[in-house]
């Protein structure tokens, strides 16, 4: 074991010394399709001043995500680097508009610029784990056409509101500011910082802090607010952002990523929160692409908190509803680490149950498995999760994930985001 300990850390590192830590390639790509089929397509390529995502575990992926994008040497064909993430376009395909309509959504991906001649290559998944979308490309690090990037949001003219210590060995969080004008920036700093201190509030996080930074960027909007369809709103904003995703009238997006990014090229950032200057609920959050939340509704700060869940740490929403959606395949097993359809539960979190005979609800199709009484709140198998009453289970009674009022992350979850943490920032053993 202690070899291949070592052999795993060796190729880590040899992987990182093969990609440049001065320069990030910036990867912009159009998901299209509908319900049942998906093409990628590369928009654009750029080039960003310095390198600040992971340089430990580079070759690793800690999350299957709904897509992954890895860099290959094109010589050795080594990974140098993969990732993974989901889409609002995968969201999308599983709506009744997908049904009868093709849309194109764009995507931003961030990956060290290689040393020499690489292939990139991206792939959609789908929720039985099967490759939906494939696509490979190749980079020439000197290609004339990899145009540099640069934004008037330098570093110098934005505010850290947290920072735990160097970006070269802590993690980068860019809060933006979406809807606020130039006379309300002192309202978006201190929107910014209650942001960050109440993420910083909540374990792990809290133990964590000196591996995050987070830093205000001052982003300008022509109008005060953002838009609100069912309002009859629409707003003259930095990135367009509106409710009403998907005619969901609490979800809050914007499909203008390639203008988000442009807003940060020239600050270190690896994850992005969006603040929307209004007082209306609602909010998102996207694996390793941004949150986006109503900065001045009463719940303001308890949905930021969960959808950093989802974007940071790739957790999945653990509420449910009687009627559900076909998001998830019973006979797969989730991706996210705190649902299970107890495929494949091993890998999830059954080493951290410590009663497994207190049975309140008998699962016939899984006679090994029982769920726990909530009254116990002990970590078990708790049916409901991932908007399903039945076949998906959570982890623990409730959470930051299920309920915006309950004060903590359940120890399930807490393991996941320390994970993350400490994936992005410490070389794992294995």
């Amino acid at each position: 074991m202690k070899k291949l300990l070592l052999l795993l850390t060796a190729v880590s590192l040899s992987a990182s010394s093969l990609f440049a830590t001065d320069y990030t390639l910036r990867l912009d790509y159009i998901f299209s399709g509908d319900a049942t089929h998906t093409e990628i397509s590369l928009a654009k390529m750029g080039k960003l001043d310095g390198w600040w995502g992971r340089t430990v575990n580079s070759d690793i992926l800690l999350l299957r995500g709904n897509g992954q994008i890895i860099l290959r040497d094109s010589a050795t064909n080594q990974v140098l680097y993969c990732n993974s993430f989901s889409t609002l376009f995968s969201e999308w395909q599983c709506t009744p508009e997908a049904l009868h309509t093709r849309k194109a959504f764009e995507n931003v991906f961030l990956v060290p610029m290689p040393e020499a001649t690489a292939y990139v290559t991206v792939k959609m998944l789908d929720k039985r784990d099967s490759v939906t979308a494939s696509m490979t490309h190749i980079v020439h690090p000197d290609d004339i056409l990899i145009r540099p990037v640069a934004s008037p949001y330098t570093l110098d003219k934005c505010r850290y509101v947290h920072k735990g210590g160097d970006s070269k060995d802590a993690i980068d969080i860019a809060i933006v500011g979406e809807g606020y004008t130039k006379e309300e920036m002192e309202i978006f700093y201190r929107d910014a910082k209650e942001t960050a201190d109440q993420i910083l509030s909540y374990e792990p996080f809290k133990g964590k802090a000196d591996k995050l930074n987070f830093i205000a960027v001052p982003v300008e909007s022509k109008e005060s607010g953002v838009s609100i369809p069912l309002k009859g709103e629409w707003k003259q904003t930095a990135f367009s952002s509106h409710f009403s995703t998907f005619y969901t009238d609490r979800y809050l997006t914007t499909l203008h990523l390639f203008d988000l990014h442009d807003a940060l090229a020239s600050i270190p950032y690896e994850h992005i929160i969006i603040l929307a200057n209004t007082d209306n609920y609602g909010g998102g959050g996207i694996l390793n692409s941004y949150v986006l939340t109503a900065a001045h509704n009463p719940w303001a700060m308890p949905v930021v908190v969960h959808e950093f869940g989802h974007s940071f740490a790739g957790l999945a929403d653990e509420y449910f509803y009687d009627d559900g959606t076909d998001q998830y395949d019973l006979n797969t097993k989730p991706w996210e680490p705190n649902i299970t359809t107890l495929i494949g539960f091993k890998s999830k979190w059954e080493d951290m149950i410590e009663k497994k005979e207190i049975v309140t609800k008998s699962d016939q199709k899984n006679p090994a498995y029982t769920t726990l009484v909530e009254s116990d709140y002990k970590v078990g198998i708790y049916e409901g999760g991932g908007y399903l009453s039945e076949g998906i289970f959570r982890p623990f009674p409730t959470c930051r994930m299920r309920d915006n009022t309950y004060p903590l992350f359940c120890p399930v979850c807490q393991r996941a985001i320390s994970r993350m943490i400490d994936y992005q920032t410490i070389q794992l053993p294995e």
